[in-house]
């Protein structure tokens, strides 16, 4: 019997709530897509032995060895998890690498216990190589305009308040400076690509001509910005957000110490545990520029950082970390950017307040889409 299946790719990236992923746990950790979930047929050893079978032996060998893996509760246990995942998302695709047999058998499988899926007609395969010629086209398809502005000036925020706003810093889970980790981990490569690429199809299906972009460096974090989009990036008109140092140093204190320290202690149980966590998040990321800094001035930077931590921990006092952060922002951050900035004043289109900036925006969104 012949199952459904798709090549709408996509409609299945943008429509599909749920994608049911059937691939080795391990596959799933070197890329994925948004939403996605894995509910693996095999987990990886098993797939790693119907692998060795299928080498030595051959396809129908590496089948039955599948199934006598994958058997009685286990099998189960496994459909149940399937069949309570499309009860919870309607409109369910499911695929493997290839969109050949796990898929398949995991289509059959559900089929038997009542439920018909569609499957994706060649698998992650063909869905991230869907989306990786939408990247490749990125910067012919749009116009780009980019935020910039001293750190601490609001500029990922701005970006989610542009509907066409791409939120580059979103894809990597990370905010792009030395300091720019979260508590989770940073997204891999594949999965910022994948992100990325969603991103720019619901701004093409959005009617949009043009994308608004924070003005980044090649690396957020790890991440490697695509060429082509960066390169397209550093010869787009620029609008600058000019914000007073005092609200930038509120707006880092936020960013660095109250969000770091909420997120860290969500992360980890007991109280002890999440502050050392944070506060090596902290120290860390000041030893990560130590070189840049200068020894001298990084060791009394740090010096105020350990202070501030102690006050912090003992005391439930975090308005010491300032201390630090003034001279960070004032004698390091502001110094660096300003220089690139420089560099690229022949395409600053528009400066201005964050108000200023968002209604330039919205104006430009307007007459330009």
């Amino acid at each position: 019997m012949q199952h459904p299946q798709s090549s709408e790719y996509e409609r299945i990236l943008l429509s599909s709530p749920g994608l049911l992923d059937v691939r080795a746990p391990i596959e799933f950790n070197q890329g994925a897509f948004p939403h996605a979930v894995n509910l693996p047929l095999l987990t990886n050893d098993e797939r790693h032995r119907v692998g060795i079978c299928y080498k030595q032996n051959g396809q129908d060998k590496a089948i039955e060895l599948g199934h006598k893996l994958v058997n009685g509760d286990t099998k189960q246990e496994r459909i149940d998890q399937w069949i309570a995942f499309t009860k919870q998302h309607n409109n369910t695709y499911l695929y493997c690498f290839r969109g050949g047999l796990r898929s398949k058998i995991t289509q059959q499988w559900l089929y038997d216990a009542g439920i018909e899926v569609p499957r994706v007609s060649g698998g992650y395969k063909a869905l991230r190589h869907f989306l990786v010629k939408q990247l490749e086209n990125a910067d012919n398809q749009f116009d780009f305009t980019l935020i910039g502005g001293l750190t601490g000036s609001r500029k990922t925020q701005l970006i989610k308040e542009i509907s066409n706003g791409i939120d580059l810093e979103g894809a990597a889970n990370h905010r792009g400076s030395s300091f720019g980790a979260h508590a989770s981990a940073p997204s891999t490569q594949i999965n910022f690509e994948n992100q990325l690429s969603i991103d720019l199809l619901n701004a093409n299906n959005g009617g949009y001509n043009s994308i608004t972009l924070e003005d980044e460096s090649r690396f957020i974090g790890s991440i490697n910005i695509p060429k082509n989009i960066y390169s397209k990036m550093r010869t787009s008109p620029l609008v600058v957000v000019q914000i007073s140092l005092e609200e930038r140093l509120q707006q880092l204190h936020k960013e660095y110490i109250v969000d770091m320290e909420k997120e860290f202690t969500t992360l980890y149980d007991g109280h002890e545990l999440a502050f050392q966590k944070f506060s090596d998040y902290l120290s860390d990321s000041l030893l990560r520029i130590r070189k840049r800094l200068g020894m001298n001035h990084w060791q009394v930077l740090d010096k105020n950082l350990q202070q501030a931590l102690h006050q912090h921990q003992n005391h439930n006092n975090a308005t010491h970390h300032m201390q630090w952060l003034a001279p960070l922002l004032n004698e390091y951050y502001d110094p660096l950017y300003a220089s690139q900035l420089e560099k690229r004043k022949e395409y600053i289109t528009f400066r201005g307040s964050y108000n200023e900036c968002l209604q330039y925006l919205m104006q430009s969104i307007s007459i330009n889409n």
